[in-house]
């Protein structure tokens, strides 16, 4: 049977149902209020965090002290030189001509059918060094390391050679050039790096048993020094040239094209050469740059205080105000920024607060800034102006400079004083070295650098003089060690030092052994290397190398200086300071971090949206069950009225049959 409630009574039982639900809902519909009033402050705070995190990257590149210590460098001549400048380079013009480009040693084999033609096995070692045509003489380059490679059967042909050569990272670049005759591939071997003082010299042990002549891998040898066919197996293609250029009346001499310590700061890229012509560069004060760097800090505060700002406020009875309006955690953000602009910043110099260079809070909260002030300061106080927004360190001892900092770091002026000096490993001959070299008799040495061993065998010849011998060794060593200038070898009046070039207690340069140990060096003195000790605030530093780093627990500490000589004893101060900027990336970094207060904050929300999430589902399935009542009640009442109804209609056409009834008469 389909029956429908209130047909047979006439009661409207799903209103009267629908009425009595709707009042039970209210308490619900005000857990649903709230739940969405929660929605809307997590949803505020994900524009408040996107706000702040775009002011943090904002901060994060302002930070860096040489956006406001920008400098150009312009070239009246762009075709001969371009020019960068650095912070450290000081405002002038100069005349400048170029007279020769450096340029990269290229030398080429003989040619050969194909690349899979055969040339021979056997080990390469190359070397870099200054060819003197005049003297016929090769000197090491002492600051570039021998390469030994070796090339086995399976990769001797002249591909394969290349291939070694190209893996070995040697300093030297091998391709095949094919010329287009029968015979038409050649090995062209390019030093990495120009300059006369890197030529390449290249030594064979060849498999065949002959290491000079032009078959085999022989073919591959080059000794400037050494007679066509002799050992001097390749065609030079290009010789490796210094670039020359006059600054000022000032002859310069640069092993690139690339002149970076020419002029302080300055970095010259040569193009060409201008023989007979002068070119003006005139380094300047970027002011622009500085201009923009402080315009992108205000405008970077600005949009991040004016999300705060928007989403906090009150606009008055009746408006819709914002919704953190009244929220402790985005109101102490917005002060907490606002008082880190308006403390003083102690940078041990002239400017002090973001005022002095026209930057300044207006009657609406936002920063703005006054060109005519900034561009003063550029003009009387350029390097004090990073100081306001980067970190930065001065010491007043110019032997001494900033390293690095931590967090721990506090801002302050902190005096300094050295009881030692750090020193490094050497080794000291004891007798003038012998100038001659001979294979098997005197050309091996044993060493121990910073802990490492190392045995090497020197080119046998009659050496220049002691410095063309140091730099041999010096070559040799750093060759065999796998760490180009892991130590320095020089001579005094023909006696050679060996030094480690690491400063501190791990330095060590000792010469142990070997064959030439007593015609090189005689007796070697040997003497490991100290690390730097002294105070920072007064307290004990630590020392490492030529590194002193503050005490733990100190105001200094993790404040890490380079002590680079000088003498014992107090040396001076050094200012440590945050600027506004790195501040506020700081403060930012520990807001947004997780366990920050954004996140605290968001995460408190969250747990109070999950609390009414239950209560709801606990109140869904309660007014479940008083719905069911009320309907199954008011089922009751209607089947009964339904009923009665029935009875009703029933007895009313009983009584209208009854003898008397009007109906009857």
């Amino acid at each position: 049977m389909i029956s429908s409630p209130g047909i047979g009574s006439g009661l409207d039982v799903n209103g009267i149902v629908s009425q009595l639900m709707a009042a039970e809902r209210q308490p619900l519909n005000a857990l649903n209020a709230q739940e969405q009033a929660f929605n809307q402050k997590l949803s505020a705070f994900g524009q408040v965090r996107s706000a702040l995190a775009t002011f943090q990257t904002a901060l994060k590149d302002l930070s860096n002290g040489s956006k406001f210590q920008a400098l150009t460098a312009t070239s009246s001549d762009t075709k001969v030189l371009s020019a960068s400048a650095s912070g450290k380079a000081t405002p002038a013009s100069y005349q400048i001509g170029v007279t020769q480009l450096a340029q990269q040693h290229k030398i080429a084999s003989a040619g050969y059918a194909t690349t899979d033609a055969v040339i021979g096995s056997g080990t390469l070692t190359i070397q870099f060094g200054t060819y003197d045509s005049g003297s016929n003489t090769f000197t090491a380059n002492a600051d570039k390391a021998t390469k030994s490679i070796s090339i086995a059967p399976a990769n001797n042909t002249l591909a394969g050679i290349r291939d070694a050569i190209n893996a070995a990272n040697a300093g030297v670049t091998a391709t095949v050039v094919n010329d287009g005759s029968a015979a038409g591939h050649r090995l062209v071997l390019t030093s990495s790096d120009s300059g006369a003082a890197n030529s390449l010299k290249i030594s064979v042990t060849d498999d065949d048993g002959t290491a000079l002549n032009a078959s085999g891998l022989s073919a591959l040898a080059y000794d400037p020094t050494a007679a066509v066919g002799s050992g001097k197996n390749l065609e030079q293609k290009a010789a490796a040239l210094d670039a020359l250029l006059d600054i000022d009346g000032i002859a310069v001499k640069q092993p690139t094209n690339t002149v970076k310590d020419a002029i302080d700061g300055v970095t010259l890229n040569l193009a060409q050469t201008n023989v007979g012509q002068k070119l003006t560069l005139v380094v300047g004060r970027d002011s622009k740059a500085v201009t923009e760097a402080v315009q992108a800090f205000v405008k970077s505060y600005n949009d991040a205080s004016g999300t705060l700002k928007n989403l906090t406020a009150y606009k008055g009875p009746g408006a819709q105000n914002g919704i953190l309006l009244g929220d402790a955690t985005a109101r102490g953000i917005q002060v907490e920024l606002r008082d880190l602009l308006n403390t003083s910043i102690n940078s041990g110099g002239a400017l002090t607060t973001l005022s002095q260079i026209g930057v300044s809070f207006g009657s609406d909260g936002t920063l703005s800034l006054d060109n005519t002030k900034l561009t003063a300061a550029i003009n009387t106080n350029f390097d004090g102006i990073a100081a306001l927004f980067a970190k930065a360190a001065k010491a007043t001892d110019s032997l001494v400079s900033y390293s690095s900092s931590t967090t721990k770091t506090q801002p302050g002026t902190y005096a300094i004083n050295v009881t030692q000096l750090a020193t490094r490993g050497a080794s000291v001959g004891s007798v003038a070295a012998s100038l001659t070299v001979q294979a098997g008799t005197n050309d091996q040495l044993d060493l121990t650098v910073d802990g490492k061993v190392v045995s090497v065998t020197l080119a046998a010849a009659t050496y220049a003089n002691a410095s063309a011998l140091a730099a041999e060794i010096q070559s040799k060593v750093n060759g065999a060690n796998g760490t180009s200038g892991s130590v320095l070898v020089s001579q005094s009046g023909g006696v050679l030092t060996v030094t480690s070039a690491r400063y501190g207690s791990s330095s060590q340069a000792a010469v142990t052994g070997g064959n030439g140990m007593a015609s090189l060096f005689g007796t070697p003195a040997t003497s490991g290397g100290v690390d730097v000790a002294g105070t920072v605030n007064g307290a004990t530093a630590t020392g490492s190398g030529q590194s002193l780093t503050g005490a733990t627990g100190n105001a200094s500490e993790g404040l890490t200086l380079r002590i680079n000589g000088g003498a014992l004893g107090a040396r001076g101060n050094v200012t440590y300071s945050t600027g506004y900027a790195y501040q506020m990336g700081e403060y930012l970094d520990g807001v947004l971090r997780d366990d920050g207060s954004l996140k605290t904050r968001t995460a408190g929300i969250d747990s109070s949206i999950k609390t009414l999430d239950k209560r709801q589902e606990q109140l869904e399935a309660r007014l479940a069950q008083i719905e069911k009542r009320y309907r199954a009640q008011f089922s009751a009442l209607d089947t009964m009225l339904s009923s009665m109804n029935s009875t009703s209609a029933f007895l009313t056409q009983q009584l209208a049959s009854l003898p008397g009834s009007n109906q009857n008469r």
